[in-house]
C-alpha cells in the first residue's frame, strides 16, 4: 500500500483546481515528501460551505480491537462494508489530497543486504497535479505512546485494485485517484451513492512510472 507520495504542485495551481477559498495550510513548499503520521495539505468542504486548504495528519483511527495505549492510524481505506468506514462516507468527510507522484515498496528491486526500494508513480512524466479521493475526520486520541492523548484532524485516501501500470510493483491495491475539476468537485460534494463508482483503478495509459523526486526541503519535513 502507498505509504509515501511527494507533492512538487504549489498552493496557487491547487486553490483554482480544487475551487478552494481559503489557505489555512500555510503551504507552499516545492517539494514535499509525504510519510504517514506527516501533516500534508487537502483540501474539504466546511460548515460554511466554502472550499479550504489545511494541513491534517496523515491516518484515520484504527479499528478500536486493533488499538492498545495508543493508534499510529490507518493510511489506505479498501473496504467500505466494514461498519469502521461506513460512519465518514458522506461528503462532510470527504476530502481531496493533492500530490504529483506516489510511491510503492517494489521487492523486485532489492539487493542481497539492501532494503526494499521504492518505485514511484506520477501522471506522465511532467509529474501533472492529480490527488487522491479521501476522507477526513477530527479526533482525540493518542498517536505515539510519548505523546499522549491530544486533538487532531486525521485523513486517509481510498484504495482500489491496481492498474497495469502499478499491479507490477504492487498487486493488491493502489490509491483512488481524480484528474480532473469535474471529479474533485463530484468528490467533495458527492453522497456516496453519487461518489462510488470513483473507486476504480485509474486506467493505464494516465499513469507511468517515474523517477524518484527530488529530495524535499528541510521545511518540508512537518512532524
Amino acid at each position: 500500500m502507498c505509504n509515501l507520495y511527494n507533492i512538487t504542485t504549489t498552493r496557487d495551481a491547487v486553490m483554482p483546481f480544487t475551487k478552494a477559498f481559503r489557505d489555512k495550510a500555510g503551504w507552499n513548499e516545492p517539494s514535499l515528501d509525504v510519510y504517514p503520521g506527516y501533516q500534508a495539505p487537502v483540501v474539504r468542504v466546511v460548515e460554511d460551505g466554502q472550499r479550504e486548504i489545511t494541513r491534517t495528519t496523515w491516518g484515520m483511527p484504527s479499528p478500536p480491537e486493533l488499538v492498545k495505549n495508543y493508534d499510529p492510524g490507518v493510511t489506505n481505506i479498501r473496504n467500505l462494508n466494514s461498519p469502521h468506514w461506513r460512519r465518514w462516507l458522506g461528503p462532510t468527510s470527504h476530502c481531496v489530497v493533492p500530490f504529483t507522484s506516489f510511491a510503492e515498496p517494489d521487492p523486485a528491486s532489492k539487493v542481497p543486504g539492501g532494503k526494499i526500494a521504492n518505485a514511484w508513480f506520477a501522471g506522465n512524466k511532467d509529474r501533472p497535479s492529480m490527488f487522491f479521493a479521501g476522507f477526513w475526520i477530527p479526533w482525540k486520541g493518542a498517536r505515539r505512546a510519548r505523546d499522549g492523548e491530544r486533538e487532531y484532524e486525521l485523513f486517509s485516501f481510498l484504495n482500489t485494485s491496481p492498474n497495469e501500470i502499478v499491479a507490477p510493483v504492487h498487486f493488491k491495491a493502489m490509491p483512488v485517484i481524480l484528474t480532473t475539476p469535474e471529479e474533485v468537485d463530484l468528490w467533495l460534494t458527492g453522497s456516496w451513492d453519487e461518489v462510488k463508482h470513483l473507486q476504480r483503478p485509474l486506467p493505464g495509459n494516465m499513469l507511468v512510472v517515474v523517477e524518484p523526486p527530488a529530495a524535499p526541503t528541510e521545511e518540508g519535513l512537518l512532524l
